[in-house]
């Protein structure tokens, strides 16, 4: 068995000869004459010359090789009751049937098609059928506000939108149609057509000339065959938060996408070929994208797609409920997910009755996995946990721990080592390499592997400025954090979380794992607000386990001693306050920007990821009671 070191530095001696041989597991139509086109560098292009099919490589070759009646898809919706598994033959079927329906009403290689869609087989099934006639789909998370799809609309020009009539919550039921409809009436460009799914929950009004049902859509047409597309034909466009309010196109192509995504499966999530994989996540997101339609399927794996919550559908007992009963083999999942767990349900009594015999190994990513939060999971499960660090850009994994070729030691708090493919550096303001321990942005080596974004969708000079312009010759993560001595990564912050105390650059990561420790904090975060004296304090939001008794006042007053004790005086955090929730988006990352925004009396947009707005107003009054914003 190969180590990671040999692994690494097999690919660091030669990257293209070894990203070649990493090729060979995917189907190519025609094979690529090399891994890497360099030709427009700092633009990059994997596998270009190549001919190969996303939907081929993820559905159909299974088929013929023996695999047709593998289940492909288990979904599992405790929020409908309802189950229902599909095998790799069902799938090819019903992804050729979608993608004759569309390429029946013009849609060909290069169109955009939009999916706004929930957590169901056909929102899988829509962007499998789309790569199938090498259409660019563009995943939009379900119940998206109006104005936030109008933008993605305009910017994608989609021929066609697939939609679902609505998306179940543990306490509602989204109308999707009437957000679909105010987003086209808003929108500068108009789709030719849109199909809709419609649900028994609650069905759509379908607007005559415009609108075609999801079953009616694929009657009396032809299923479709694969259609070849170069290795650097953009499989989708997904959209991630911009700062200027206008969302970034993130640009996945195909053949790095395939032969990274296939990689990643057995070398870092440590699964076989039939095996059951679960990313708990939505499809609207890049590790549902990655993680639950792509990697499994590519790899042969049984994908899990849920819908539902990791607490209230019914309790905290879903997620083991949902890993005993499909015998899955390797589970990720956010850090928050586990967080609202163990809030509810300290002493995992819940998890008592469900055979976790299959599981292997945990993975969290999303957001940083406090170790109190690391450490608590490990012992109610008694399976390892492994915290792994990536981005929407990158598609999969950064850094993290490769078992699949070898199980290195977990360090709390980080995860782990540089996959092949990343060269990582810590880099000070001025560009130049930081010694080991200090803190600074993490900049990865260009080029960038297969499978990370080759550019923005139609803004090319935006990529450069945002990602590629500050470090020349290196990618921009807008992470912040340090490498030690055995080259483990410890991410402390976003760049724009290192805040300023003083003249000290301080990592407001590490006040939040300090903070995690206090035996009544369930979850917590820190941001920086500003002071005339210091330039910045840090300020700390807690928020208390179900079963705690001890007077907010009293929490507060421990927390600001135990980050002294911990960090010492440098810190200077004096500033907490107790909150219900904190608030996030819904794929579970802490809007720590927006409060700092409110802490500093500064107007703000209210995100339009973020998960319930209501809790801003909670924490504005909070904010207010401990005299912040300053008069």
């Amino acid at each position: 068995m190969t180590s990671y070191a040999d692994t690494y530095a097999a690919w660091k001696a030669d990257p293209d000869g070894w990203w070649m041989e990493q090729a060979q597991a995917i189907h190519w139509d025609r094979a690529p004459s090399r891994a890497l086109d360099d030709s427009k560098a700092p633009i990059y292009a994997w596998f270009a010359d190549g001919l190969t099919n996303t939907c081929y490589n993820a559905v159909d070759r299974h088929v013929e090789d023996g695999r047709a009646d593998q289940v492909a898809i288990i979904w599992d919706s405790p929020v409908t009751g309802a189950q229902q598994k599909i095998t790799f033959a069902e799938l090819r079927d019903r992804c050729a049937s979608v993608a004759g329906a569309l390429e029946a009403r013009g849609v060909e290689k290069g169109d955009r098609v939009i999916i706004y869609m929930p957590m169901v087989p056909e929102a899988v099934i829509a962007m499998l059928a789309c790569t199938r006639i090498g259409a660019i789909h563009s995943v939009v998370f379900g119940g998206f506000a109006a104005s936030e799809l109008a933008t993605r609309i305009d910017d994608a020009k989609p021929k066609a939108i697939i939609a679902g009539s609505c998306g179940i919550e543990p306490n509602r039921t989204v109308a999707y149609k009437p957000l679909l409809d105010a987003a086209i009436d808003q929108a500068a460009h108009t789709p030719e057509f849109c199909i809709i799914f419609q649900r028994d929950q609650q069905r759509a009004e379908l607007i005559e000339g415009r609108d075609v049902d999801w079953v009616a859509a694929q009657e009396g047409v032809s299923p479709a065959d694969c259609v070849p597309v170069e290795g650097s034909h953009p499989c989708y466009i997904l959209y991630t938060s911009g700062t200027t309010g206008q969302p970034k196109g993130v640009v996945r192509d195909t053949g790095g996408h395939l032969v990274a995504l296939n990689w990643s499966m057995k070398n870092i999530y440590g699964v076989d070929p039939g095996e059951v994989f679960w990313a708990a996540s939505d499809v609207g997101w890049v590790v549902g994208h990655s993680y639950i339609t792509y990697a499994p399927l590519i790899h042969g794996n049984t994908t899990v797609v849920f819908e539902g919550k990791p607490v209230g559908t019914p309790d905290a007992s879903t997620f083991w409920r949902v890993m005993a009963e499909h015998k899955v083999a390797s589970f990720f999942t956010a850090p928050t997910a586990f967080r609202a767990i163990r809030r509810e349900d300290p002493e995992a009594r819940h998890m008592q009755g469900h055979d976790l015999g299959h599981l292997r190994q945990i993975y969290l990513a999303g957001e940083r996995a406090d170790p109190d939060t690391i450490e608590w999971l490990q012992d109610v499960s008694g399976k390892p946990v492994y915290d792994h660090w990536w981005q929407t850009e990158t598609g999969w994994t950064i850094v993290g721990n490769p078992v699949g070729i070898e199980p290195l030691p977990v360090k709390l708090g980080s995860p782990t080592v540089p996959m092949p493919g990343y060269e990582v550096h810590i880099l000070g303001e001025d560009g130049a390499e930081l010694p080991d321990g200090e803190l600074g942005a993490i900049a990865v080596k260009l080029p960038l592997p297969p499978g990370t974004l080759p550019t923005l969708w139609h803004a090319e000079d935006r990529f450069r400025k945002a990602y590629l312009n500050s470090f020349p010759g290196y990618y921009e993560t807008g992470d912040a954090g340090r490498k030690d001595a055995d080259g483990y990564l410890w991410i402390m912050a976003r760049t724009d979380d290192v805040i300023n105390v003083a003249g000290h650059r301080l990592s407001t990561g590490l006040m939040e794992e300090v903070l995690a420790t206090h035996p009544a904090v369930a979850e917590c975060a820190v941001v920086g607000v500003a002071d005339d004296l210091k330039g910045q304090l840090p300020m700390g939001f807690l928020t208390l386990g179900r079963d705690c008794d001890t007077p907010h006042e009293q929490v507060v007053k421990e927390v600001v001693q135990l980050v002294r004790d911990k960090i010492g005086p440098v810190a200077a955090f004096k500033l907490a306050v107790v909150v219900d929730r904190l608030p996030k988006t819904r794929s579970g990352k802490t809007l720590r920007a927006t409060m700092a925004k409110i802490a500093d009396g500064e107007n703000f947009k209210t995100p339009a990821t973020i998960d319930d707005p209501a809790i801003l107003d909670e924490l504005r009054e909070r904010i207010a009671a401990i005299g912040y914003p300053k008069a």
